[in-house]
């Protein structure tokens, strides 16, 4: 794959900007994105379980689409891009400790940008994996959606 390149500076207006989004204020997750790359780190609190005494997989889908959204958006410089599709896979449960997501662009099309993301626990075992299509919208990057 050839490198997704976008400033530093794109970067970190991009973690502002999904740190400021209201839903995050319930997850409080943290985020790093990198040159076609994120991690998105989302402690497990008992209030994201289901019946089963686990996270709920709304949650997993959460971490996963947001960490290969971002990864797809940090090449992207001028519009905000959209989900257009993603597919989820679920391996194993989680009860206590940390979700982390890596995402990582692996094909930058000009209209469509595929990326991929693992979730994982804090040891290091894979809890689902996740793949879709990002397509750039006609939003533009400005501070009044949290751009800044």
């Amino acid at each position: 794959m050839k490198r997704w390149e976008g400033s530093d500076l794109h970067r970190r207006k991009l973690e502002r900007l999904y740190t400021s989004a209201r839903c995050n204020e319930y997850y409080r997750p943290r985020i790093a994105i990198g040159e076609g790359t994120c991690e998105i780190r989302i402690a497990v609190r008992e209030d994201f379980f289901h019946a089963a005494d686990a996270v709920h997989g709304s949650v997993y889908f959460k971490a996963l689409d947001d960490a290969a959204f971002f990864a797809a958006n940090s090449g992207i410089e001028d519009v905000l891009v959209l989900t257009a599709s993603y597919q989820v896979s679920f391996f194993r449960p989680i009860d206590a400790g940390e979700l982390i997501a890596r995402g990582t662009v692996v094909h930058p099309g000009r209209q469509l940008v595929f990326a991929e993301a693992v979730l994982e626990d804090e040891a290091g075992r894979t809890l689902a994996r996740g793949s879709g299509s990002f397509a750039k919208s006609r939003i533009p990057l400005r501070p009044e959606i949290g751009y800044v």
